[in-house]
Order: structure tokens, then C-alpha cells, then sequence
């Protein structure tokens, strides 16, 4: 097989290399080094051609090529301030039972006095309760 010869890559590398060129081409790369490029980047993706024949046809490929977009990310992120991505961060970093008793009443409405406390494990009331107490909300006679 002659070097540069494309009769063992597949219809599917095919479209993949003219949809990268066509990229290139966008970013004002010229006509032959766009598919030069392209070529090397299905090639690094699949390890060359897949047709009968070649080695490893039917194996998945990892898409290394395909995985930089994560490098190139983060500009949403860096246009928030940092107090709002802090506060993400320690919403995230919360314990289950601290998710789960700050975000309690909001799924519930009104709180503790909207259910009946039979719908409730006893140490689940405790817990509001004790909160409620805390913060001067309980209101019990």
C-alpha cells in the first residue's frame, strides 16, 4: 500500500476528516494543510484506518482529540465573581444531612407545620425541631 493511500479508512473517518478541515479552513488554514491536519487528527483519534485488514477494526477508540475541549472551558466560570462561585463550592462540599436540612423546607413549602409529623421519622422531627429552636422560629405553646 503506496504512503498516503485512504482505501483503508472507513466512510465514517472519511466524514470526520472533511467536517475537522472544514474547521481549519474557518480559521484561515489553507486548503491542503486543513486536510494534512485533518488526516493526522483521525489518525491520532483512531489509530489509523478501520476497513478488514487494517489492525484493530471494531475496537473503540478513546478519542483523545476530541477530549481538549475541557481544556479550553472555563469562561463562564471566571466571568462570575468569587463570591458566588464560593458559594457554589460550599453547596457542593456539603454533607448529605447538611443538604438535606437546608434544602428540607423549600421542597415542602411552608416547613415543618405543612406535614403531618407521622409522614416523618421521629429523629427527622427532632431535628427540625432542634433547628427551629435554634433559629427562634418554634413557635409551640
Amino acid at each position: 500500500m503506496p504512503q498516503g493511500d485512504k482505501s483503508k479508512y472507513t466512510a465514517k473517518q472519511e466524514r470526520k476528516t472533511d467536517h475537522i478541515a472544514e474547521g481549519y479552513e474557518k480559521k484561515g488554514v489553507g486548503e491542503k494543510e486543513a486536510e494534512r491536519r485533518a488526516w493526522a487528527t483521525v489518525n491520532k483519534d483512531d489509530g489509523g484506518g478501520k476497513k478488514a485488514g487494517g489492525s484493530g477494526r471494531g475496537k473503540s477508540t478513546g478519542h483523545p482529540a476530541a477530549h481538549r475541549g475541557g481544556a479550553l472551558g472555563g469562561e463562564a466560570s471566571a466571568a462570575r465573581p468569587a463570591s458566588a462561585r464560593s458559594a457554589s463550592a460550599k453547596k457542593a462540599a456539603a454533607t448529605p444531612e447538611e443538604k438535606r436540612l437546608r434544602d428540607d423546607g423549600r421542597a415542602r413549602g411552608a416547613g415543618l407545620r405543612s406535614c403531618s409529623p407521622v409522614s416523618r421519622s421521629p429523629a427527622k422531627t427532632m431535628l427540625r425541631w432542634r433547628r427551629l429552636k435554634a433559629s427562634g422560629q418554634d413557635r409551640r405553646p
